[in-house]
């Protein structure tokens, strides 16, 4: 049953990405975001005040809590969903692999945590397949594409502030439950996503009324099915099994988003694609042997 579990989760986040870029072409990104996070913070209330019932929050912390906030949700969020509607799912989804590598060089460089030859011979071809999926080889052939590029490098900057996120939320989850972390989390999101999306609604009021039953399916996919079961499921999953063994299903998630994105949206696969590809595969594989403390990503926040 964890197993299953966690095959679940992997599968709803796996779909997320495909059902995140169609419902994009309905609502404004901030807008899209501030509904997704103030619905999830709806839901996870009963929760968080369960929780704060046995553990309460020190207003000592509460600066570093929304800094947590600020970086896994609004920073995050807002680059990927931009970026998401600039690029294809099939680069995002490799993409976002890169969040690994980032947390293995990052937790060297700020945290001293020690490195090995491989890591570093995983990091480095990470990054390679990072330019070539950014396109930066094709600036040099003279069929560079600006706003695919820009999208791409929206992906990678989500990825990099969710790992500074991640890593400044360690403390945080060694004294509180990750539900008291997260629940704070998206609330920060609502806060911070509330002028932009009021920003979006000013510019343009008529978007509501072109929403349809679609966009409001894949609103609650993200937010029921994505930000609150897949959550539940991983965390249950991830208790009964070890971190190792939750991380084998990490590989599930690229895959589907792929696969779908392919089907259902005609998205073309690349030979500059599948050769980035390899080489992030490679970079994931090398950069986290004997590091199974950053194989634990809690992506219940991440898309």
């Amino acid at each position: 049953m964890p197993y299953l579990a966690l095959l679940i989760a992997h599968i709803i986040w796996g779909i997320n990405t495909v059902v995140a870029k169609i419902t994009l072409q309905e609502f404004p990104p901030m807008s899209l975001a501030f509904l997704r996070f103030t619905l999830a913070t709806i839901f996870l209330i009963p929760f968080f005040l369960a929780e704060t019932k046995k553990v309460k929050i020190n207003s000592k912390d509460i600066p570093k809590l929304t800094l947590i906030g600020i970086l896994i949700i609004t920073l995050n969020i807002a680059f990927f969903f931009e970026g998401l509607t600039k690029t294809s799912v099939v680069s995002a989804s490799v993409l976002t692999l890169t969040v690994p590598i980032f947390s293995v060089l990052l937790g060297w460089l700020f945290l001293k945590e020690k490195i090995y030859t491989a890591n570093l011979a995983g990091i480095l071809f990470g990054f390679l397949g990072a330019l070539v999926i950014l396109n930066i080889p094709l600036l040099f052939l003279g069929t560079f594409s600006p706003e695919e590029a820009t999208g791409n490098l929206l992906i990678v900057l989500a990825s990099l502030v969710w790992v500074i996120g991640s890593i400044v939320s360690r403390q945080m989850l060694q004294k509180y439950p990750s539900m008291i972390v997260t629940s704070f989390a998206f609330l920060v999101g609502v806060v911070t996503f509330l002028l932009p999306a009021a920003k979006e609604y000013l510019t343009n009021p008529l978007w509501i009324q072109k929403v349809t039953m679609l966009g409001v399916f894949g609103l609650f996919y993200m937010t029921l099915l994505s930000s609150i079961s897949a959550y539940f499921l991983f965390e249950w999953g991830l208790a009964k099994t070890s971190v190792s063994q939750a991380n084998l299903f990490n590989y599930i998630m690229p895959f589907i988003s792929i696969a779908l994105a392919v089907i259902i949206l005609n998205e073309k696969i690349t030979t500059p694609l599948i050769f980035g590809s390899i080489l992030i595969f490679a970079g994931v594989y090398l950069g986290t042997l004997a590091k199974e403390a950053h194989h634990k990503i809690h992506k219940f926040h991440r898309y």
